[in-house]
């Protein structure tokens, strides 16, 4: 289901793990921060109200999207983190800047998930224009940012059960 048919901030909750003792980084793209600083609002508050507690989120900003691979693996690195939200909207143009970018960060953010054994969670618009980009960060089809932090705390819980952390 495309999310012009969704809204990204309702999801299932049932049978989230207690996160109260996890950390989370959120890695936010400076770029467009009139929609990443409504993804990263998002996210945070989805978090706390699942129970985070503030003291274990952790924000870090990158320039832009493409940075956020970066910036997400150096968390990721870190022992006491559990769980990594990279955030960040790269807005399609007159030039295909977008497809290189939007590739590579997806890739980027699946390697570092994948290296240092977490949750790395994608969470990128990729719309056609401003319009959309504000709808899918707390206008009408609700906030990629609510969605990306609950991937991470489900994402969290399934590894608990995996691999009884």
């Amino acid at each position: 289901m495309s999310s012009a048919d969704k809204n990204l901030s309702v999801f299932t909750t049932e049978g989230l793990p207690d996160i109260s003792n996890k950390k989370f980084a959120i890695v936010v793209a400076e770029w467009n921060s009139e929609v990443t600083e409504k993804l990263f609002e998002g996210a945070y508050q989805t978090l706390i109200t699942y129970g985070a507690l503030p003291a274990n989120i952790v924000r870090g900003n990158v320039p832009g999207s493409f940075e956020l691979t970066m910036g997400s693996q150096w968390f990721a690195q870190r022992a006491d983190i559990d769980a990594v939200i990279a955030l960040g909207v790269v807005i399609q143009g007159e030039t295909k800047h977008n497809d290189y970018i939007n590739h590579a960060v997806a890739q980027g953010i699946t390697n570092v998930s994948l290296k240092y054994d977490k949750p790395v969670i994608f969470g990128v618009l990729t719309p056609n224009n401003m319009e959309q980009a504000l709808d899918r960060s707390g206008g009408v089809h609700g906030n990629k940012g609510d969605e990306a932090a609950i991937t991470a705390v489900k994402m969290i819980g399934l590894k608990n059960l995996i691999l009884n952390d």
